[in-house]
């Protein structure tokens, strides 16, 4: 779409869209199909919180779904302060469900990125995750020289190393 004129890029995103959405009535459930819906109702149209139950939906139809979640965390972060409470807390367990997975190096990216704001509580929902994940994630973000208090880890000083 970014070699196209802009009228052949709206057209070909509009057309996107609807199969997306004919792609929905036949597989209801598919949550890569509702972040897909979101993401591209977004950048045809910009931001609007009524959309933000495509990305709900996302969720309810696939929460454990790790390749999806890779990127879905990713983009709620990043408008997490415009997010319900509920949509808020699914984006913060999910972000510990991927540590917790070893999703090591997509987390601390997320954190470090769309997540810095929300550093505080991000990190505090690591507190139920595996010691062992915990470190790890712990020592990548040392080792990317970030300082950040990961809980029930101490940080060595030498891990940079």
């Amino acid at each position: 779409m970014q070699r196209q004129d802009s009228n052949q890029a709206d057209q070909e995103t509009a057309i996107a869209e609807e199969k997306l959405k004919l792609s929905l009535a036949l597989n209801p459930t598919d949550s890569f199909l509702w972040l897909m819906l979101y993401s591209v109702e977004v950048r045809r149209s910009g931001f609007d919180p009524g959309k933000l139950a495509r990305l709900d939906q996302s969720y309810e139809a696939g929460p454990r779904e790790g390749w999806i979640a890779l990127h879905r965390n990713r983009v709620t972060l990043a408008i997490f302060s415009m997010l319900n409470d509920a949509l808020q807390e699914k984006a913060v367990s999910e972000f510990a469900a991927m540590v917790d997975s070893g999703f090591i190096k997509e987390a601390a990216f997320n954190l470090t990125g769309a997540g810095w704001v929300q550093q505080d509580r991000l990190l505090a929902s690591l507190s139920q995750v595996d010691i062992v994940s915990r470190e790890a994630f712990a020592k990548r973000l040392a080792r990317d020289g970030v300082r950040v208090s990961v809980p029930g880890v101490e940080v060595d000083e030498r891990w940079w190393r």
